[in-house]
C-alpha cells in the first residue's frame, strides 16, 4: 500500500475494485464503513454483487477481465470534462500525452460494449473519483490474477496520478495483501529476481554486497517463478522442490497438470503446520510451529513491520521455520548458526536499506513502516510525498485485451474464483477450526436464478462443472450475488477443487495465473 490503513477512514472517496473487502479484509472494511459515515463517496466495481455494493454510491458488475476498458473509460470521461489534476500532472509526472492518446478511444458506449457497464454508471464513477479528493483506490487479487494483471495495475496507477491522488494523505494506490506476511516475504527477497528490499540480483554491486554478507559467491541470474517451476518440472529441468507454508495442490491452476509435474520430481519437501494435500505427495515433511509458538516479525499490507511474541512453547517434534531452514542448510554444507530470530533480523537490517533503522526495541508494540532507513527515522506513513521514488510518476498507455479464454458454444459460462468469509486460502488452517468449519463445510457454486431456472437446477442440488482442463461435482447455490452467465466457486475445498478447472495462462510479466477468468460448462450431475 502506498498509504496506511488508518488513512482510509479520512478519504473523501474510496474506489474498491477486485476486492471483496468486507469478506476478505474485514478490519480494513471497517475503515471503509467509518469513512462512509463521515461522508465519503464509495465506488465498488466487482463482477459479483458483494456486500459492499449495497453501501456504494455507485456499484457496477463489470464483465470478467474488462478492468482496463473500465478504467480507461473512466479516465476518458475525466479528461473530457477537464477534471484531471493538470498542475500535478505537469509537475510530477511524465509521458502524459502518450497515455492521453491511448484512452481517447474508450468512449462510454465502447466501454459498455466491452465491460457491460451502463454509460451513466461509468460517468458517475468518473465524476465521484475525480471530484472528491483525496481519493483512495483499494484492490486485491480480482485485479492481479489475470493475464493482463500488470496492465490492470498500471491502469489503476494512471487513474490515481491523473487525479493527483498519489503522495497525499488518505489517497494512494493500495493493494490489499491476502495473507499476513505476503508483503514481508516479498520484502525479504521471496521473489526470483531480487535480493531483500527489491535489489535486483542482476546488478553486480548488489550481488557483491550479499556475497560479502553471506560469505558465499552467488549466481547473478534470475530464477524461476512458480509458473516457470511447473513447466521446468514437466521438462525435467527442475528436480527438487521445497514448499514452505504453501499448498499448491489446491492453490495452483490446472491441478491435473500440476500433479504430472510433481510426479516427475526426484525430491519434494513440504514444511507446514498441518498435513496438507501437497504434503501427502512429499518425500519429506518438516513439522513447523504455528504463529502462537514462535517469535519473529511480520510485515503487513501497509508496510508495517511488527514483532510477534510466542504465547506457548512449541509442541513436541516441531521447530521454528528458521531453525528447520538453518539445520537443512548446515547439513547441505552451508552453516547457519543463528541463535534467535532477533539475530537474523539484525543481520537483515544491515543489507536491507528500507529496514535499516529498525531494531526489535524500536519496533515496540506498534511496529514501523518502511522505508525506515536509519535509527532517527520515524518510518513512512505514505509513499511518494513531494516526489516519486523514481523521480517522476510514469503514465502508461495501456490497451484492453480479452482474457485468455472466453465463453463459447461448448463452454458457455464465465467462471471466477475467490474467497468466502469463513475460510482462508486452501482451508489448511480454517477447515480444522470447528467454529469456522461449521460456517461452511462444503464447496459450492453460485449461479444466478435465471440460469438455474434455464438449467432446471434447484438450490442445493449437485451440478457438474467442466472446463478444458477438468471437471468437479459441487452443490449449487442459487444467488443474485452473480449476474446471469457468471458462476463463482470458492477455492478452499479439496473435495470440489476450483483449481481443477482454472486456466494456467498467465501474465507475461508478473507470471500470475488467470485464476479469475475461464470458460465453463454447467449441467446437473447424474
Amino acid at each position: 500500500m502506498t498509504n496506511s490503513i488508518a488513512e482510509i477512514e479520512d478519504s473523501a472517496c474510496i474506489f474498491i475494485t477486485g476486492s471483496n473487502t468486507s469478506a476478505c479484509h474485514p478490519l480494513i472494511a471497517r475503515r471503509v464503513f467509518r469513512a462512509k459515515e463521515k461522508g465519503a463517496k464509495l465506488i465498488v466495481a466487482d463482477p459479483r454483487n458483494i456486500q459492499l455494493s449495497r453501501f456504494a454510491d455507485v456499484a457496477v458488475t463489470q464483465r470478467l477481465g474488462s478492468d482496463v476498458a473500465m478504467l480507461n473509460g473512466m479516465m476518458h470521461i475525466i479528461l473530457k470534462n477537464g477534471w484531471q489534476a493538470q498542475s500535478y500532472i505537469e509537475e510530477r509526472t511524465e509521458e502524459f500525452e502518450e497515455f492521453k492518446a491511448a484512452v481517447e478511444s474508450y468512449t462510454p458506449d465502447k466501454v459498455e460494449q466491452i465491460a457491460g457497464i451502463a454509460q451513466n454508471d461509468l460517468e458517475k464513477m468518473a465524476e465521484l473519483y475525480a471530484t472528491n479528493s483525496p481519493a483512495s483506490i483499494l484492490y486485491a487479487m480480482g485485479i492481479t490474477q489475470h493475464t493482463t494483471g500488470v496492465d490492470n495495475v498500471k491502469s489503476i496507477c494512471n487513474l490515481a496520478m491523473l487525479c493527483g491522488n498519489v503522495g497525499v494523505k488518505s489517497g494512494g494506490v493500495n493493494p490489499l495483501r491476502g495473507q499476513n506476511n505476503v508483503q514481508g516475504a516479498c520484502d525479504m527477497g521471496g521473489l526470483p529476481n531480487v535480493f531483500p528490499a527489491y535489489q535486483p540480483v542482476t546488478v553486480e554491486a548488489n550481488n557483491e554486497k550479499f556475497a560479502k554478507a553471506w560469505g558465499k559467491a552467488l549466481p547473478g541470474k534470475i530464477g524461476y517463478t512458480i509458473t516457470d517451476m511447473v513447466r521446468a518440472m514437466i521438462d525435467g529441468k527442475l528436480k527438487a522442490l521445497y514448499v514452505v507454508g504453501e499448498n499448491p495442490m489446491l492453490s495452483d491452476p490446472d491441478q491435473h497438470h500440476l500433479v504430472k509435474a510433481l510426479e516427475k520430481l526426484d525430491l519434494l519437501i513440504c514444511q507446514d503446520i498441518f498435513f496438507t494435500e501437497t504434503a501427502e505427495k512429499a518425500d519429506v515433511v518438516f513439522a513447523a510451529v504455528s504463529v502462537a509458538e514462535k517469535d519473529g516479525t511480520y510485515t503487513n499490507t501497509e508496510r508495517r513491520c511488527m514483532k510477534v511474541n510466542k504465547a506457548i512453547d512449541p509442541i513436541e517434534n516441531t521447530l521454528n521455520d528458521w531453525e528447520i531452514i538453518s539445520k537443512l542448510s548446515t547439513a547441505m554444507g552451508y552453516e547457519m548458526n543463528y541463535e534467535s530470530p532477533e539475530q537474523i533480523f539484525d543481520e537483515l537490517t544491515t543489507v536491507t536499506p528500507s529496514y535499516g533503522g529498525m531494531t526489535y526495541e524500536r519496533l515496540g508494540l506498534d511496529g514501523l513502516q518502511w522505508p525506515c532507513p536509519n535509527a532517527d527515522h520515524p518510518g513512512t506513513q505514505f509513499l511518494h510525498k513531494d516526489q516519486f521514488t523514481r523521480g517522476k510518476g510514469l503514465f502508461h498507455a495501456v490497451e484492453y485485451l480479452d482474457p485468455a479464454e472466453m465463453p463459447d458454444e461448448e463452454y458457455p459460462y464465465w467462471l471466477t474464483t475467490g474467497r468466502m468469509f469463513a475460510h482462508y486460502h486452501t482451508g489448511t488452517m480454517t477447515r480444522v477450526s470447528p467454529h469456522l468449519d461449521t460456517e461452511q463445510k462444503t464447496g459450492y457454486v453460485e449461479i444466478n436464478p435465471e440460469d438455474a431456472k434455464t438449467l432446471g437446477v434447484n438450490d442445493g442440488e449437485t451440478v457438474r462443472l467442466s472446463t478444458r482442463r477438468g471437471e468437479t461435482e459441487i452443490p449449487a447455490r442459487v444467488s443474485n450475488k452473480v449476474v446471469p452467465g457468471l458462476l463463482f466457486v470458492p477455492f478452499h475445498f479439496a473435495e470440489s477443487p476450483a483449481n481443477i478447472l482454472t486456466n494456467s495462462a498467465f501474465d507475461p510479466i508478473a507470471k500470475i495465473p488467470e485464476y479469475k477468468v475461464c470458460a465453463v460448462k454447467i449441467e446437473k450431475a447424474a
